[in-house]
């Protein structure tokens, strides 16, 4: 009898080693904000995803893959739940995961099924008071942005993307023999570091390994960048955080190529990381039975329509890339596309499937495992549910159906305004059909079946609770006060006298003292050190601020700066109003970093002619300001032309014909310079934005006179060298 059970003991154990063998591991790549115009293997000409089209041109790519909501948290806890969002949460707060709902994630369940689970990256899931996150998996590690790089242990820097998949590679490189994982690895990026507007490296921080790609490429224009596509959106879609954010990033040519640029080097951040974790699989023998999946929380507008962000209805918010690369298909499955409707809320059904776990009946997604194996199942599903309804005082609330030709939504907070679009014939939504009679059966039969999905989802949401909050004029004035708060006069606080929140900088140069903004150095600086406010880009504007300098000091107010990360992560160039303690000459003079050098001494007004060269036209008294005294500075700068004054005292006037040469917008920042030790600090820091559309000053209502001369540049000069003569050249 013993011999019997002993022999069934060993044939059960085998039977669950090899059971365990055979199962796959799982491991999912999860990208924050992309949509699917920014990959190689989706049609972007441009872009490098070598790694990702890899998977791609092995695996199986989706066409058509939509996220039930477009926004971060519920897509991704929609995800961990096989839930959408109205029905993981309340009526009364639908945002909010019922304890219930997320008492069992889809990792609890493979980890029940024998699987070794991991997690690592971005979390941002609104879970019940006290939900312990580390539980539901075996090993687990929160990894956000706020900021992308993260100090280690040696001093340096490591952006998160890097961070995450250096998890991972640990997490497989001690992996159990005979126990299959699934892994996730979840980035923030591409998303934008909000509370960071300075174009570039500010707003999408990317992982240094891939510094200067795609420097020397023009980024097309949006697709949809016709004025009359945004005006012709409704007023509530025209006021809100989708386009108060395009100001923060889209609204000039220069900031949307520079962010633009910034972007895709975050995407091929990730994709670079993806091939070092490819590598590392294969090294641990491992390659041959994981499936490896990729995709995004939600789409992206990057500047189409007018808009930023995601959040509506529209096909860039709501579309997403889904890749899956199954190494066990048949050989005829491999590469394929597929026009198969696919939802994040597939993809828990799908892992379940793929470790061969019974898939709860609760879940409301369907395993895309068929499509990867065979294609396309002939009953595969032909309508798909959207909804949005996260901060809804502030992004209109919506619900709706779409299928292969019609895509119907409702806003039900804004009169249960209605769209219809046609996507066969108007792919891009350009026209709404809600309103025509000859679509008049469409749209009554797509409303009451989404009336119908409604009810099954868990029902009606409750009313809104108080206004809805416009979050910026769908044309201001000026860009730059978007999101800012001004006080009566209209001036801005850009310094709260308290902390270093709004400003980024080494703080080994910069802290607060005495409620000033204060930056010391020791007399070893090899280069200046910035700190740049995050708050906006600046235009025009009118800028005040108290500023002492101990002597021998050197600072300067920069503006219209832009980041050089080549040089530095703090290190901006720009023009700037020189702080100079022990030369009246240079105090208050109009400095401009980015290689013109001095474009005015103080006391000098001056004209930048079309070339570049600086004209001396007119002379202005000089006056000493004693160091270590408060004096207060102001920079009035309107189009292209620049005002300094020091205590009332006008020390530069400036017009800048220079096309080629000059900045319309840019950071602001202050400096620490090389030289002798040395403290400044600002205070009363405060600035007013003027209109965007003041006139630019122009060559023909500035005649330069024949007496003008030129401005000293900088550096050594010949013993003999004189000015040039405006009129003798």
């Amino acid at each position: 009898m013993k011999s019997i059970l002993l022999l069934i003991l060993v044939l059960f154990t085998f039977s669950s080693q090899l059971y365990a063998d055979e199962r796959p591991n799982i491991v999912f790549f999860f990208a924050d904000d992309q949509t699917t115009s920014t990959i190689g293997c989706y049609g972007n000409q441009v872009i490098q995803t070598p790694n990702i089209d890899a998977l791609a041109a092995r695996g199986t790519r989706f066409e058509n893959a939509y996220v039930s909501q477009a926004i971060c948290w519920v897509s991704r806890t929609t995800i961990l739940t096989g839930l959408t969002g109205r029905s993981y949460g309340t009526s009364a707060n639908p945002e909010q995961a019922r304890p219930d709902a997320v008492e069992t994630l889809y990792s609890d369940i493979l980890r029940q099924n024998g699987y070794r689970t991991g997690y690592f990256g971005k979390w941002h899931a609104k879970m019940p008071k006290g939900y312990k996150r580390e539980a539901h998996f075996d090993e687990f590690e929160a990894i956000s942005r706020n900021p992308y790089y993260k100090k280690q242990p040696d001093g340096g820097l490591r952006h998160e993307t890097e961070l995450i998949v250096d998890r991972g590679i640990a997490f497989v490189k001690s992996q159990p023999k005979n126990k299959p994982f699934a892994l996730n690895m979840w980035f923030n990026a591409c998303h934008a570091e909000d509370s960071d507007r300075r174009p570039g490296i500010g707003h999408f921080p990317w992982p240094r390994a891939v510094d200067g790609m795609y420097e020397d490429v023009t980024i097309a224009p949006p697709r949809l960048s016709d004025p009359a596509i945004f005006n012709g959106q409704p007023d509530f879609l025209k006021t809100t955080i989708n386009r108060e954010r395009y100001f923060w990033r889209w609204n000039t040519e220069d900031k949307y190529q520079t962010n633009m640029r910034a972007y895709y080097r975050m995407v091929s951040g990730i994709d670079g990381a993806i091939g070092r974790f490819m590598q590392a699989l294969e090294e641990a023998g491992l390659a041959e039975n994981t499936i490896i999946v990729y995709s995004a929380d939600n789409g992206y507008y990057m500047a189409n329509r007018g808009l930023a962000g995601k959040w509506s209805h529209y096909e860039e918010a709501i579309k997403v890339p889904l890749i899956v690369a199954d190494p066990r298909v048949p050989q005829q499955q491999r590469g394929q596309v597929t026009t198969a409707s696919a939802l994040n809320l597939d993809l828990p059904a799908t892992f379940l499937d793929w470790a061969g776990v019974k898939i709860p009946e609760r879940y409301q997604g369907h395993s895309l495992k068929p499509i990867v194996e065979k294609g396309k199942p002939a009953d595969w599903r032909a309508e798909t549910f959207h909804e949005h309804f996260a901060v809804r005082s502030r992004i209109p609330a919506y619900e709706g159906l779409r299928n292969e030709q019609f895509k119907y939504v409702r806003y039900f907070d804004h009169g249960n305004h209605e769209f219809l679009h046609d996507l066969k014939n108007d792919p891009d939504e350009l026209v709404n059909l809600a309103g025509d009679p000859q679509h008049t059966k469409t749209l009554q039969a797509m409303r009451k079946r989404t009336t119908e999905r409604v009810k099954e989802l868990g029902g009606p949401l409750d009313p809104l609770k108080g206004k809805f909050t416009a979050s910026t004029a769908p044309h201001p004035k000026a860009s730059a006060a978007v999101s800012a708060r001004a006080d009566k006069e209209g001036f801005v606080r850009v310094f709260d006298g308290k902390s270093l929140r709004h400003w980024n900088g080494d703080r080994k140069y910069w802290s607060v003292e005495d409620g000033a903004l204060t930056g010391k150095t020791d007399g070893t600086l090899k280069m200046n050190h910035f700190i740049t406010w995050k708050d906006s880009t600046i235009r025009n504007f009118d800028l005040h601020v108290k500023v002492k300098v101990t002597p021998g000091g050197n600072s300067g107010l920069q503006y219209r700066g832009m980041s050089r990360p080549d040089l530095g992560l703090d290190i901006v160039t720009g023009y700037q109003c020189d702080v100079v303690a022990n030369n009246p000459n240079y105090n208050g003079m109009l400095y401009e970093e980015r290689g013109r050098r001095i474009l005015s001494h103080t006391g000098e007004k001056v004209i930048i002619a079309p070339d570049g060269q600086p004209w001396v036209i007119e002379k202005m008294p000089v006056k000493t300001f004693a160091p270590d005294e408060w004096h207060d500075f102001r920079v009035l700068v309107k189009g292209n032309h620049h005002q300094h004054w020091i205590d009332g005292h006008k020390t530069a006037d400036l017009i800048d014909l220079d096309e080629k040469g000059r900045a319309l917008e840019g950071v602001l920042a202050v400096q620490v310079h090389v030289g002798p030790a040395m403290k400044i600090q600002y205070k009363d820091f405060k600035i007013k934005h003027l209109p965007d559309d003041l006139p630019l000053q122009e060559a023909k209502d500035h005649p330069i006179p024949p007496n003008a001369y030129g401005v000293r540049p900088q550096g050594r000069l010949p013993k003999n060298w004189k000015p040039p003569i405006y009129g003798q050249r």
